[in-house]
């Protein structure tokens, strides 16, 4: 959720470390600032709300500040404590030589805080990262030495956390660590980056170190030195960092949100290279190891996944299910985490993550491998937590995803759903898939028809815009199309959608139906179209205004509904990966009436690292 940013070297600290977090802020947060050794002295630099506030902040102070080649930065999304600018990061000591940020959540701060406070801290903020800047600074007064200091001081958290230090008196040293939190140090000549995520410096550097669990890194100018918690030196394992600058730019688009919508055609197309060679070929996956006696043993599948991942979850259990007849069970990562975990060896787990980082999601796929069962990630991240954690692998080949909402990322990880689905049915002996394999390769075309026609989606934009609530209806396998179209909406507009199986309106949802709730009906030909297409009859019959998104050119439908979506024709199994692009840019439209800040939505954020 939280974005760090670190730098040591020669160059003026404070350019990087704000060009770092303007490239995270992608990633949601209500505050910022950064801490900076000048002449000799921290100075901390901190902000509420957008991070502009901070840079109007710094840039009234910048001859004096640019001194600096050595500092810390920090964007804030809150946890313990409102997003105000005493809360916000980086927090320091009572003497205020230590500067510390976070990411996490320390569990046992209240009783480190207790014990900190008998020994004479004062605490200026509600945070849990502030404990760590009194704890590291009670050690350091004990060893006068920071990277030992922080060492000792990790050994008493308990929780999550990527930390990066700096201290007045030792003034060419950066310490960072990191448990259960992604870090990592990018690489220069004769300077050293740290960042909770890459574009922060892909800017500078695309040689990259990502630390593990309870690992510690100590940079100077021209010096890193890797060791674990109990101070043994490690080798340090260099990397080579997977994204252009480029992807970070808007194109042209006036927000990056509308920019991804439009990148999904060649997203598909990405997902699909090297796996689907020709139709009458198998898939090929070749990070996943499930051959035909480990699917023979399987005797059932279970999905975990948080927000639009665990959407493109529900269709993979359907398509899963109904390829392979393996029985699946998709559940939210939090609630998974929190009671018996019932799986074996005979038991496949499937994690997915936008970012690989999801807090919930790794706890999830741990207790997992602890009882042996058999772990396949599908993420945006091959780099992250979760990848390094897979027995098996699905990497989805997004690109990297700015705006908070997610789009082109569910769109790869529906693609790569189909793909795992279709292989382990291959692996099983069932080769009857070629029409699919067919409609997913002219897919990319169908999305580029949907978004080069957008203009009825526009105007049921505009006409729909001012409405207070909204609802979603489906069946079948575009029930989690509608809970996805629902939640891109809400999360946007901050319009109250929701989305149900149509067949469930009448038994409750009903009520809430007047000339005042739109009701939009996901109707794709197949065969529940007949059914769907009677519960939008039952809605218009208590005077909802109806919408339809449909591949159907049935003229009756314009009798039944105030506004039609209208797409290209397609196969009904794979219908959500076309039907979720006019709901995506739906809600993006109506955002975009109402002046909502379309990319980075209040009170989200894109990668959440806490549970």
């Amino acid at each position: 959720m939280c974005g760090i940013v670190g730098y040591i070297g020669a160059q003026p600290a404070v350019d990087i470390l704000l060009d770092g977090l303007t490239n995270l802020e992608y990633r949601g947060y209500d505050s910022a600032g950064i801490a900076v050794n000048v002449d000799g002295q921290v100075e901390l630099y901190k902000a509420e709300g957008k991070l502009q506030n901070l840079k109007d902040i710094v840039n009234a102070k910048k001859s004096h500040i640019e001194k600096s080649t050595i500092g810390i930065g920090h964007i804030r999304w809150a946890t313990h404590g409102a997003p105000t600018t005493a809360n916000a990061h980086p927090h320091s000591c009572n003497c205020g030589r230590v500067a510390i940020v976070h990411n996490g959540i320390i569990e046992n701060y209240k009783e480190l805080r207790e014990k900190l406070e008998k020994q004479g801290c004062t605490f200026r903020s509600q945070t849990d990262t502030e404990t760590v800047a009194h704890l590291v600074a009670t050690k350091f007064a004990q060893t006068n030495d920071l990277t030992e200091a922080v060492r000792l001081a990790t050994k008493e958290l308990e929780g999550a956390y990527a930390l990066c230090v700096i201290h007045q008196d030792v003034k060419n040293t950066l310490v960072a660590t990191r448990r259960n939190a992604p870090l990592l140090v990018g690489i220069g000549e004769g300077e050293y980056y740290v960042a909770s995520d890459v574009p922060a410096i892909i800017s500078y550097t695309k040689k990259a170190m990502y630390l593990d669990d309870n690992q510690i890194v100590t940079l100077t100018p021209d010096s890193m030195k890797l060791i674990d918690s109990e101070n043994n030196v490690l080798s340090q394992k260099i990397e080579t960092l997977p994204w252009e600058p480029v992807a970070l730019s808007k194109m042209g688009y006036k927000h990056f949100m509308l920019k991804e919508i439009h990148e999904q055609p060649d997203v598909v197309r990405n997902v699909l290279s090297g796996k689907l060679k020709a139709i009458d070929e198998p898939i090929k996956l070749n990070e996943v190891t499930l051959d035909k006696d480990k699917l023979k043993d399987l005797n059932r599948i279970q999905i975990v996944a948080c927000g639009t991942s665990l959407h493109a979850a529900m269709i993979g259990k359907y398509i899963i299910e109904d390829f392979c007849g393996i029985a699946v069970d998709v559940e939210p990562s939090s609630e998974y985490i929190y009671r018996k975990t019932i799986t074996d060896k005979n038991t496949l787990v499937i994690g997915v993550s936008q970012s690989g980082e999801t807090a919930d999601t790794i706890t999830a796929v741990r207790q997992a491998k602890k009882q042996g069962s058999h772990i396949l990630i599908v993420t945006n991240r091959p780099d992250s937590t979760m990848a390094r954690e897979a027995d098996s692998l699905v990497p989805v080949n997004a690109g990297i995803e700015v705006s908070v909402a997610a789009t082109k990322s569910y769109m790869a990880q529906v693609i790569s759903f189909y793909l795992l689905a279709i292989y382990m049915a291959e692996v099983k002996g069932v080769n009857n898939f070629t029409e699919l394999k067919h409609e997913l390769v002219v897919l990319p075309q169908k999305i580029e028809k949907v978004l080069a026609h957008k203009e009825d989606i526009q105007t049921c934009a505009k006409k729909f815009s001012s409405a207070k609530d909204f609802i979603f209806i489906a069946r079948g396998i575009n029930f989690p199309t509608a809970l996805e179209g629902a939640l891109k909406l809400k999360e946007i507009s901050y319009i109250n959608a929701t989305g149900y199986t149509a067949g469930e309106l009448k038994h409750g949802p009903i009520a809430m139906l007047d000339e005042s709730m739109p009701v939009l009906s996901i109707l794709m030909s197949g065969k529940v179209y007949d059914k769907i297409l009677s519960n939008s009859e039952e809605a218009k019959a208590r005077n909802a205004r109806m919408i339809a998104l449909t591949d159907s050119t049935d003229e009756k439908l314009n009798d039944l509904f105030e506004s039609i979506i209208r797409v290209p024709e397609i196969d009904e199994l794979l219908s959500p990966a076309l039907a979720i692009v006019p709901l995506q840019l739906l809600a993006y439209y109506i955002a975009e009436f109402l002046g909502k800040d379309v990319d980075q939505p209040r009170n989200l954020a894109k990668s959440v690292t806490v549970e």
